[in-house]
């Protein structure tokens, strides 16, 4: 089956989608590819920040999200053995938004849905990138779960397929792998009565935890281990690390023993960032995590993903309609945002090298009865 588009996009993820959507209702023909055969696939990243909220306010797309449901984190908590010691108010009045992928992209892809120019294809995996005789990609091949082989024809080839980004390897984009000293485990627990929607933050092991609290009544557990250490960790018993997390918040006792039995009941994160040579080629993008995968720290990926979209979205029409689509032309988006993703990605590093420090140095001031900064 052939298929012919002013853009293809790889990768319906929030990126993805909403890049589609907006190109989508500017008339600009748009097929959008997604290798899963449904939305809405787990996902740990889910944190909207302040740039991010602004984005789909802007489109209109946050309304519709919070009519199918989003939790408001109220502030930030610092614990020490069961008790807090530290609390941050943010003046924007939340400290973060919890918005399950699932509400996010159902949401976009509602509003695309009613834009004639836009197509997606769910189950349908990218095989092969297609060239002219002067090296500029000018389509795609895939092949859909069914086993049916297509070939989409496209102006524009989009790549938001993620961390693991199959566009960007198949455009031989060279990715600089960075680690960062941690991995990361994720477990998900019932929330107790009365559990305020906040971020919690403790020390356990020496190791940085963070919790989440996550719409439906959830609560989101991410552990900072060292790096690589997961394979010999999971030999031991997870009933040590359990008491130390029950040690932490005593309010989690019952839901960590009726939820927690096993090192299975965590999902392995393998933490790292990335920095490509470029995110441009002749025909071709890549944006959010296949352009910059980012660490969990300051939950920036998804945010990152979404100005992405919105930027490439009011570049696109005019080189568009100009014809204009070389690396050269297409390199001002690349431009207008890698600066600002390569300041984020510093950031997260000089927060994770400072985290015990300033952790250590909020305990002493408490135990001195000196006053508590608050969030700007």
């Amino acid at each position: 089956m052939n298929y012919q588009t002013d853009v293809c996009i790889i990768g319906a993820g929030p990126g993805g989608a909403l890049l589609a959507y907006l190109l989508a209702k500017q008339n600009i023909s748009t097929i959008l590819i997604e290798r899963s055969d449904k939305l809405g696939k787990e996902f740990r990243g889910e944190h909207l920040n302040e740039d991010g909220e602004k984005i789909l306010k802007k489109h209109h797309i946050f309304e519709e999200i919070e009519s199918l449901g989003l939790l408001r984190m109220s502030r930030v908590e610092y614990w020490k053995d069961g008790h807090i010691f530290k609390t941050i108010e943010s003046e924007l009045g939340h400290a973060g938004i919890h918005v399950p992928q699932q509400h996010l992209l159902q949401s976009i892809t509602n509003k695309a849905g009613h834009c004639s120019h836009y197509k997606l294809l769910l189950g349908t995996k990218v095989t092969e990138l297609i060239k002219n005789a002067h090296g500029h990609y000018i389509g795609i091949k895939a092949i859909q779960k069914d086993g049916k082989d297509i070939t989409i024809q496209s102006k524009l080839i989009i790549g938001a397929d993620g961390r693991h980004s199959a566009v960007r390897k198949l455009a031989h984009i060279k990715n600089e792998i960075r680690h960062h000293g941690y991995d990361l485990l994720w477990a998900k627990i019932p929330a107790p009565e009365k559990w305020k929607p906040t971020i919690r933050f403790t020390v356990v092991n020496n190791q940085q935890m963070a919790l989440f609290t996550q719409t439906g009544g959830f609560i989101q557990i991410g552990w900072n281990i060292k790096k690589g250490s997961y394979t010999s960790l999971k030999k031991q018993s997870v009933q040590p690390f359990l008491d130390q997390l029950i040690l932490a918040f005593p309010q989690l006792k019952e839901s960590i023993e009726q939820t927690l039995s096993s090192w299975k009941d965590f999902i392995l994160l393998s933490v790292y960032s990335s920095h490509c040579d470029t995110w441009v080629k002749n025909g071709l993008a890549i944006i959010g995590d296949a352009a910059h995968t980012m660490t969990p720290t300051g939950a920036y990926g998804m945010n990152a993903s979404i100005m992405d979209a919105d930027v490439l979205s009011q570049i696109l029409p005019k080189l568009l309609s100009q014809g204009s689509l070389e690396a050269g032309k297409l390199k001002v988006f690349e431009d207008a945002r890698r600066k600002i993703v390569e300041d984020l990605q510093a950031q997260q590093v000089v927060t994770e090298d400072s985290f015990m420090e300033k952790f250590t140095n909020s305990l002493k001031i408490e135990k001195e009865n000196l006053p508590l900064f608050r969030i700007q």
